[in-house]
């Protein structure tokens, strides 16, 4: 069968750490209070004139790299963003000119922190109905550009960063085995950034702004029951999961998903102390350390699964290349 397999991985953060300690002296916080409900300990933040696209074309440039690909064998160039450069042209039009992708299609997709599994279930039917034969897919997101600094509950959540996969056409049984994709467009008023928009396109109201509770109650119910969806598709368990990737947006529902499905700490892999939520670069940026730090062999079962605005969910399954 006809699978998408990721055959390259590449990431990027900013220089700039922010730690909780910084954020004790810009608002009424403490580093105890943000990693007892958190886990997060610092956060990336992108430059002033720093923007998503620049950071999109660090980790593409490091997975085109990695693989030693040629630019101009990929067929389409999809970038999961919810912070782009501009309304248009899209970030990846702009990833796909400075690559040098001359042959590639291009887009943006919007799902949030749930962008980069949206983007990769898109790629994976884009490749598995013969569309194509190579897609990157990078999730990259800006959103501390987006923070009001004096609102506690929503400025220690975030930081920024990018992540970029190559997918190519693959017969030998490896690649994307299953996707599951949801939304919950209900809930979409619990986590919000109007400002820029049609409703108001003078962005008066640019901030973010999150009912932290609504939230969290949403992302535990459905990160659990979106990694067990997309096992049943694959007709696979838990106990077949060598790693699961989830996003990194608060270690207290990563908790959660890992003890009712009865995964031990080793299978679950956690970068949020250091880098925050990264929104739709999350967990490429994982699955990119993952790789660097052995954790993934080839024929291991990888789960990657998220949340995020809208209020969105998904999770793909992969047999490791």
């Amino acid at each position: 069968m006809r699978r998408a397999a990721i055959i390259s991985v590449g990431s990027y953060v900013p220089g700039k750490v922010m730690t909780n300690f910084d954020l004790e002296k810009m608002v009424e916080t403490s580093d105890e209070w943000i990693t007892e409900r958190t886990g997060i300990k610092e956060r990336r933040i992108s430059a002033e004139g720093e923007a998503t696209s620049d950071l999109a074309f660090e980790a593409a440039a490091r997975a085109l790299k990695s693989a030693n690909f040629d630019p101009k064998e990929l067929d389409l160039v999809l970038v999961c963003t919810s912070s782009p450069d501009m309304l248009f042209p899209s970030t990846a039009c702009i990833i796909q000119d400075r690559i040098g992708a001359t042959n590639a299609a291009a887009f943006d997709l919007s799902a949030a922190c749930s962008g980069f599994n949206f983007g990769l279930a898109a790629a994976a039917s884009f490749i598995e109905s013969d569309i194509y034969n190579n897609v990157m897919v990078i999730g990259a997101d800006t959103l501390t550009k987006y923070l009001d600094w004096t609102d506690r509950n929503t400025c220690i959540l975030f930081g920024d960063g990018a992540g970029a996969v190559i997918l190519k056409a693959a017969n030998d049984g490896s690649g994307i085995l299953a996707s599951h994709l949801g939304a919950e467009g209900s809930g979409g008023k619990y986590l919000t950034m109007p400002g820029g928009g049609s409703r108001d396109p003078e962005a008066k109201k640019r901030f973010i702004s999150m009912d932290g509770k609504e939230v969290f109650k949403f992302a535990v119910r459905v990160l659990l029951s979106s990694v067990r969806a997309v096992l049943e598709k694959a007709n696979l368990s838990p106990k077949d999961i060598s790693l699961l990737i989830p996003h990194q947006a608060n270690m207290r529902i990563i908790d959660f998903a890992m003890k009712h499905l009865g995964l031990p700490k080793e299978k679950v892999y956690v970068n949020l102390e250091r880098y925050g939520n990264t929104s739709a670069a999350s967990i490429p940026i994982a699955l990119d350390e993952a790789l660097a730090e052995k954790r993934i062999k080839a024929g291991d079962i990888v789960v990657l699964a998220g949340f995020g605005a809208g209020l969105t969910y998904g999770a793909n399954i992969i047999r490791w290349r």
